[in-house]
């Protein structure tokens, strides 16, 4: 290992360099090994990890896992105190390890002393965060709800809210409405109502509501999809209460702290900012799902920020239009940042001289930010039809299929409109039409079958120069198998997981068969993500593959049962549509 590569120590001069490799211990533990026991005996060294991986753990549950050139040790040696996490060697593990005097050395170098210090501020919220993500959100409720009539005023409600120092008040009536600060800043002031505005006119309804034992980061997930600040609790039929994202920041850190900063947050730093913030969730035990909503709802957000510039320059649109997106964004199964997939949708032709720079700006924008335009072109800046002509295509591609141009526009049905005002229920009711036709379940079949999983004779894996293709070899036929058995069973749902709890409950596939694929695909979503984040955190390019002999053997154990639950859906699907 070369540690001028290893932050902090390439910013050291050579001289300390290489009284640190001179120093230097090198150690190995096998599979399973406590290097550091929780609560035991202080350090009496500083650790980096070499080979292999290690786990930072609270009781049994691990918080946190560490890859070469990361270092652990620390924060015991700097408090003199017994360890406040364990340190489990995942597999076998190499190490390099100096005494506590050099450690202390070390810490005469400005930059090394700062970033141990900022390490043991972040081990010490590390160690809370897993408790606190799943902590039922109901415990941060700090009062009863407040409510107001709808034949109230709007001036009523504002006075209302200063003198009870709340942000927002439910409205009475079916459905129940929320009034919040920010709806009286941008539907009542911004449009110029007059104070004598009845609440009922303004507020939001129905209001989304969530049980108060729901998990904190499951909370967290469905604010920031919607977009919302303000979440309502309920016990059954009562409201208990209401939170706030302001609630939620000193439980987290929260990723509606950069929601909330979105619109204000120069383009290159997103990428940056969204790959620290899904590290964070994933180390906290967020699952996979949970993190791609998440992420999902904080590229939404951008993209709205951008169509608002641009309809800033441009000035108002001249005819409603959406913007949607598909594919993994579409589903909301996006992580870290991947190919853009989008388009645009105008209530009418015509109207190019402003459609085609509104585009640009958009596109333009998200590959600022560090989200890269599609290989493939599926982007506003060429997929840009007024609505009947979209769904005359759509009903061209499920009535006369071809397979080639299938497997590459199948992405499509996963559309889900982010900005814009036109409705697109004549889209999704043209996919369920065709869902019906046997020509086109027949073609979406075949391209069901067009991954395999990375299986040879007696089930052995297959690699490709050692590695498996993780994308290409296992979430993208789930996502394609999840996709044909809910369209036959009728159903508009997008996410994957949905479109497979779908498919059981309306018997087009099996409740073992769905809930295997569910299983597999949260895995290797899952696997795919830790691969890349270690990538990042190495300095290099995040991809779809990960080596297949450096997976521990419980995870070869789990990817073997995913590519096989795969492998006989498959081949049910090849019997079931007679395809070889």
């Amino acid at each position: 290992m070369d540690l001028a590569r290893i932050p902090p120590l390439k910013a050291l001069p050579e001289a300390a360099l290489e009284r640190l490799r001179a120093q230097a211990e090198r150690a190995t533990y096998p599979e399973g090994a406590e290097i550091l026991v929780q609560g035991g005996e202080p350090a009496r060294h500083l650790y980096l990890v070499a080979q292999g991986r290690v786990a930072l753990k609270d009781g049994e549950r691990p918080v946190e896992v560490l890859g070469p050139g990361r270092f652990f040790g620390f924060p015991s040696l700097l408090l003199g105190e017994p360890p406040a996490l364990g340190v489990e060697a995942l597999e076998p593990v190499e190490v390099l390890r100096w005494p506590k005097e050099v450690f202390f050395w070390l810490l005469t170098f400005p930059e090394a002393a700062r970033f141990f210090l900022e390490g043991l501020s972040e081990r010490g919220r590390l160690q809370g965060f897993r408790a606190n993500l799943f902590t039922p959100v109901g415990r941060l409720v700090r009062r009863a709800p407040l409510f107001i009539a709808p034949t109230a005023t709007v001036e009523e409600a504002a006075r209302k809210m200063a003198q009870e120092g709340v942000s927002s008040l439910l409205v009475e009536g079916e459905p129940l409405g929320i009034l919040t600060d920010r709806d009286l800043r941008n539907r009542v002031l911004a449009q110029g109502l007059p104070p004598s505005t009845p609440v009922g006119e303004v507020a939001t309804r129905p209001l989304f509501a969530l049980p108060t034992d729901t998990p904190l980061y499951e909370a967290l997930a469905a604010m920031v999809e919607r977009g919302i600040h303000h979440l309502v609790l309920v016990e059954g039929e009562r409201v208990v209460g209401v939170v706030t994202h302001t609630d939620l920041l000193p439980s987290m850190e929260s990723p509606l702290v950069l929601l909330r900063r979105v619109e204000r947050l120069e383009l290159s730093r997103y990428a940056e900012e969204v790959a620290r913030l899904v590290a964070h969730l994933f180390q906290g035990g967020v699952s996979p799902w949970d993190i791609g909503r998440v992420v999902a709802g904080l590229n939404d957000a951008l993209i709205k920020r951008l169509l608002k510039e641009a309809e800033a320059r441009l000035g108002p649109p001249p005819v409603p239009y959406s913007f949607m997106v598909f594919g993994s964004e579409g589903r909301r199964e996006q992580a870290l940042l991947t190919d853009q997939d989008n388009a645009l949708v105008l209530s009418e032709g015509g109207h190019e001289a402003y459609f085609a720079p509104l585009a640009e700006a958009v596109v333009g924008g998200l590959i600022q930010a560090g989200i890269p335009e599609c290989k493939g072109g599926y982007m506003a800046t060429r997929w840009r039809m007024p609505l009947k002509e979209w769904v005359d295509t759509f009903r061209r591609w499920m009535e006369a299929p071809e397979p080639k141009a299938l497997l590459e526009t199948q992405i499509f049905f996963d559309l889900r409109p982010v900005g814009g005002s036109l409705p697109l229920a004549p889209l999704e009711e043209a996919i369920l039409q065709g869902a019906k036709r046997g020509v086109f379940l027949y073609h979406l079949a075949q391209a069901a079958l067009e991954f395999r999983p990375p299986l040879g004779l007696f089930g052995r894996v297959r690699t490709e120069g050692g590695f498996i293709d993780l994308k290409r070899q296992a979430l993208a036929p789930i996502v394609a198998l999840a996709r044909l058995y809910a369209l036959m069973a009728g159903s508009p749902a997008k996410g994957t997981g949905a479109r497979l709890r779908a498919a059981a409950q309306g018997g087009t596939l099996s409740r073992e068969g769905a809930e295997r694929l569910e299983e597999a695909f949260g895995f290797f979503f899952g696997l795919r993500l830790k691969a890349q984040l270690q990538a990042l955190e190495e300095g290099r390019p995040p991809e779809n593959r990960v080596r297949w002999e450096a997976l521990s053997p419980g995870e070869k154990r789990r990817a073997l049962e995913g590519f096989r639950a795969i492998q006989e859906v498959q081949e049910n699907t090849a019997v079931r549509f007679q395809l070889r």
